[in-house]
């Protein structure tokens, strides 16, 4: 488990959630050496195969703020490495950094850090009521078109505003960066050369496509020197069919099952 409770105020934290990644996919992916990135960044070069708390973005980044991450798949009940105060919560242990605050944001801001939001898909596009209750946790967040679910560069476009979001904070200012990818999110038919709807096939496409930036973001939040918690995962799922379903916000194995990972990011 992550040990955030002795990292707050010496790391930096970063929260990456790879929208509607599915945990088949990925894991597949590195098992045959098509994430090479995200292989070398992974603990054990291997995803952990867990279980989200709700099966489409808004519900599910409610549950993760308040500390709720993906549980591993097995008997619990699972040490959770953050949560907001709670009682009679059985997966707070001694290392869990529990915290007075309703979202993992704020209990941040409250000891100093900078809180950064890059958002993705619609529920962070600060375009409608809706899309702005996630982003208005933070003390900044950014969205503009090139961030979203149409556009094939958009891990870049976000990249590039992190960079200058951190270049403008003081170094001995620690940060909490949240970054909302949207590639793996329908539609992703522009990550497959000739496809003409969206598959399984481009969903992964999409995913070959994020691991060429794992080294970006890297450099990125390790180069102000000092070291960073991380936390990479899914959201949810998606289904292309199985069951006779397309897309998620339904409870089946492939929309419930994701891909999670901890892990230190060292200057």
């Amino acid at each position: 488990m992550l040990d955030l409770k002795n990292a707050v105020g010496t790391h930096d934290v970063l929260f990456v959630t790879l929208d509607t990644l599915r945990y088949d996919v990925a894991a597949g992916l590195m098992e045959r050496g098509r994430t090479p990135n995200l292989a070398a960044l992974l603990p054990g070069n291997r995803w952990e195969k867990r279980h989200s708390p709700a099966s489409f973005t808004y519900a599910a980044h409610h549950a993760f703020f308040a500390g709720f991450l993906p549980t591993p798949s097995g008997p619990g009940p699972h040490p959770r490495p953050f949560a907001a105060r709670f009682p009679g919560s059985e997966s707070t242990v001694d290392g869990t950094w529990v915290f007075d605050a309703p979202d993992i944001v704020t209990a941040l801001r409250d000891n100093g850090y900078r809180t950064l939001c890059l958002g993705g898909v619609g529920f962070f596009n600060l375009c409608s009521p809706l899309g702005r209750v996630l982003p208005s946790l933070f003390d900044e967040a950014y969205w503009e078109p090139a961030f979203g679910v149409t556009e094939k560069r958009c891990l870049e476009a976000q990249l590039a505003r992190l960079e200058a979001a951190l270049d403008a904070t003081p170094r001995d200012r620690p940060v909490f960066v949240f970054l909302n990818v949207a590639a793996l999110h329908q539609p992703n038919r522009h990550y497959l050369d000739g496809a003409a709807e969206d598959t399984l096939e481009s969903h992964a496409a999409a995913l070959e496509y994020v691991d060429t930036q794992m080294p970006r973001l890297v450099t990125a939040m390790t180069g102000r020197g000092r070291p960073c918690a991380a936390i990479l995962c899914s959201d949810h799922g998606t289904a292309y069919g199985e069951d006779g379903l397309t897309g998620h916000r339904v409870a089946h194995e492939v929309v419930w099952t994701v891909p999670y990972a901890e892990v230190v990011l060292r200057p």
